[in-house]
């Protein structure tokens, strides 16, 4: 077939997408989900507002389509062609934590995973998607007791569980056109679900984005406690669907964890907190940018914990995912909060 035209002009996906790569490529169809280039480009295709604008619907579109997905991954993650990644969530390792006199409203880290042998969202069969759900439903009745809650399926929720899930910002919805064009709200909302701990402290999302979003968070600023109990939560879920199936979460040697969205391979880690810095503020947001840059972290806006804008609450996260392990990761956030927040006292 002919090869379509590229909405998104300037995306990773109109540069490394050739003629002669197309007709090499379009052909294929994975064994996994039957995923095709067409379905992993169809983003870049219908918008024009895509920076990456590819999508992979299985563990072999990244090998199958590896001539497209390469290259972008090498330009967006910034890492050489023979570049291996390595994974450590040993959390023994980290120094210090965020000061405790800093104002740290709160602290998040999320990861994504994925388990061998399904697709993943984008292209993920109903009968592998019901297979996860079933799997992490099993999985989730084994946990620790600080991990231990309850599993709330999509379908068929009873209407006080979705109010109350809403108000503690832990639904997530459907119709986000990024996704819908991805493939990934097919079948919407079935094999789809929301798992929680007592303390509303360790969060699953299941069959969102990828087959797994796994969050640890609470409020205040103990980022090792939650990277602590992050690590904990996803040994957890991977012993029992292990147990329970053989199956592994997929993890490859150049890619580590694997994701749908290429942006999130490796560690698919982001670590964040929501901090108050009115020094900066004063200093400018453009001086705090660029001050994040050199950290190796990512400021963000906030619409504030209440929901009007503070404005000086931001998210400040890791930049990286790919490349770095997990522990680096968390320590250079850790660590760059610290800076920031010495910083912004000389600055008020």
């Amino acid at each position: 077939s002919a090869i379509p035209e590229i909405k998104s002009t300037h995306s990773l996906v109109a540069k490394h997408v050739t003629k002669e790569k197309w007709d090499k490529l379009s052909g294929i169809v994975t064994k996994t989900s039957g995923f095709t280039l067409a379905k992993a480009i169809a983003c870049a295709v219908e918008f024009d507002n895509q920076h990456c604008g590819i999508y992979a619907g299985d563990f072999d579109s990244y090998r199958d389509f590896a001539d497209v997905f390469d290259p972008i991954i090498q330009e967006y993650h910034g890492i050489s062609a023979d570049a291996k990644h390595t994974s450590d969530m040993d959390f023994s390792k980290i120094t210090g934590n965020v000061n405790p006199d800093a104002p740290v409203k709160s602290t998040r880290i999320r990861v994504g995973r994925s388990i061998n042998g399904f697709g993943l969202s984008p292209g993920i069969t109903k009968e592998q998607r019901q297979e996860v759900e079933r799997l992490f439903a099993s999985a989730s009745k084994k946990f620790p007791e600080d991990l231990s809650g309850e599993y709330y399926p999509l379908t068929g929720m009873d209407e006080k569980v979705r109010q109350q899930l809403v108000d503690d910002h832990f639904l997530f919805m459907s119709g986000d056109p990024n996704l819908k064009v991805a493939g990934m709200e097919r079948d919407w909302p079935e094999g789809r679900g929301i798992f929680h701990n007592k303390d509303k402290t360790f969060l699953v999302w299941v069959n969102e984005e990828d087959q797994l979003r796994i969050i640890s968070m609470e409020k205040g600023g103990d980022v090792l406690g939650v990277f602590k109990r992050l690590a904990n939560g996803i040994k957890a879920v991977g012993d029992s669907v292990k147990a329970e199936s053989g199956k592994e979460f997929c993890l490859d040697e150049k890619y580590g964890y694997v994701h749908s969205c290429p942006t999130n391979l490796g560690t698919g880690m982001r670590a964040s907190v929501h901090i108050d810095l009115p020094g900066w503020t004063k200093d400018g947001v453009d001086k705090l940018k660029a001050r994040c840059e050199e950290l190796a972290l990512q400021p963000r806006g906030t619409r504030g914990e209440s929901g009007g804008q503070t404005g000086h609450t931001y998210d400040i996260s890791n930049k990286h995912r790919l490349g770095y392990s997990e522990v680096q990761l968390v320590q250079t956030m850790s660590d760059g909060v610290n800076t920031l927040y010495k910083e912004d006292l000389e600055l008020q």
